[in-house]
């Protein structure tokens, strides 16, 4: 069985992961245009390349705590099927090969928001990493 590559981003004090091949590309922030009347989750949206792309953020959308941008926040931009999405996070700073062995199902936690986008969970040494199921977080969009 061949490694998932996945990559790593934080969001508050927790790490998170999605696989690679469905990450087009990761932007330092840029200047979100507001939409009226779209779902608070979603900024806005961003002129990539030629490409008007919706932006998340991935705080609002797990009901964390907001904070102010840094220079590490970054823009992850995604595609699943036609979508194509750029979500905010705190930072995303590594790339990771993971044996799919590795990954277990999600943990039973009753009250966790973000619980039905939890893919799995990856344990690497001491680190504890929530793998996303984008295709739900991009579901309402």
């Amino acid at each position: 069985m061949e490694d998932l590559k996945l990559i790593v981003f934080q969001l508050v004090d927790k790490e998170y992961a999605i696989p690679v091949n469905q990450v087009r590309s990761i932007e330092k922030l840029p200047y979100i245009t507001r939409v009226p009347g779209t779902a608070s989750y979603v900024t806005g949206v961003i002129n990539l390349r030629g490409v008007v792309t919706p932006i998340i953020d991935l705080r609002s959308r797990f009901d964390l705590p907001s904070s102010d941008s840094t220079e590490s926040t970054r823009v992850i931009i995604v595609g699943l099927e036609d979508k194509e999405v750029g979500l905010i996070v705190d930072s995303a700073n590594d790339v990771l090969d993971v044996a799919r062995e590795m990954i277990e199902p999600p943990p039973e936690v009753v009250g966790i928001v973000e619980a039905e986008y939890i893919g799995g969970v990856v344990r690497q040494s001491k680190r504890l990493m929530i793998l996303l199921h984008l295709d739900k977080i991009l579901q309402s969009i």
